[in-house]
């Protein structure tokens, strides 16, 4: 005679789990709700690409259109609106420096040598002033950044997220080619940036050659996919 349920159970019979047991496993096993789209899950129209072509032998070249091509990839309406500050700033200090080294010259002109003296000379010190604020500014807070972008959701709240990612090319070694290599950190958060939902910080980096042709004609396509997926790695908090 085989054992009973309840003897089998040492007297206690087994029993199912409760609808609210279930339905708290199957919202941990789903992603938040709260997550906005990824690019990967935005196409992009076919037909809207225009071609790149660019000089494959030479990095510099390789590298700027991989900026600008992550630029218009990522700068989408449906994506990030992307923010030009550090661009402002090295162009407002530009100009400004313009400006002075202009003035002081007119300065210069009209008035008497003699007594132009302190004036020229204040313009000069604060042209180079703004000049090295501006190599300053380029070298130790822009760095290698080439693109910041910055969203607003609302699902149930308003979300905000911001990315920003920095580019730089890894040199020829041994019989190893170029390759572009890209870091990206994402911040999502909410309540003006006092609840944080989300953190991620990516890394990837591949050759040249695997996004340009013999031609030099850059497989957009691929380079998006490739782009996508670290921004979307980074959208779930991994870091890697």
């Amino acid at each position: 005679m085989s054992p009973s349920p309840k003897s089998a159970t040492n007297g206690r019979v087994p029993r199912s789990p409760s609808p609210r047991s279930r339905s708290g496993a199957a919202s941990a096993a789903s992603p938040s709700p709260e997550r906005p789209a990824g690019p990967l899950s935005i196409v992009v129209p076919p037909g809207s690409r225009e071609a790149v072509k660019v000089n494959n032998a030479n990095a510099t070249e390789l590298k700027h259109a991989c900026d600008d091509a992550l630029k218009r990839y990522l700068a989408r309406p449906e994506l990030f609106k992307q923010i030009h500050l550090h661009t402002d700033v090295r162009l407002g200090l530009g100009w400004l420096s313009v400006f002075v080294a202009a003035g002081t010259a007119l300065y210069g002109y009209k008035v008497d040598f003699e007594k132009s003296k302190p004036v020229v000379w204040a313009g000069l010190l604060l042209y180079i002033v703004l000049t090295t604020l501006q190599t300053l500014y380029a070298y130790f807070i822009e760095g290698d950044i080439v693109f910041v972008g910055k969203r607003k959701t609302f699902s149930n709240r308003i979300i905000t997220e911001r990315i920003t990612l920095s580019s730089k090319t890894i040199p020829v070694k041994d019989s190893a080619p170029p390759k572009f290599s890209l870091s990206l950190h994402y911040v999502r958060s909410t309540s003006g940036g006092k609840s944080l939902l989300a953190k991620g910080i990516t890394r990837g980096s591949k050759e040249y050659n695997a996004f340009f042709d013999a031609t030099g004609t850059l497989n957009q396509e691929q380079f998006e996919r490739w782009v996508g997926e670290l921004v979307e790695q980074a959208m779930e908090g991994k870091t890697s």
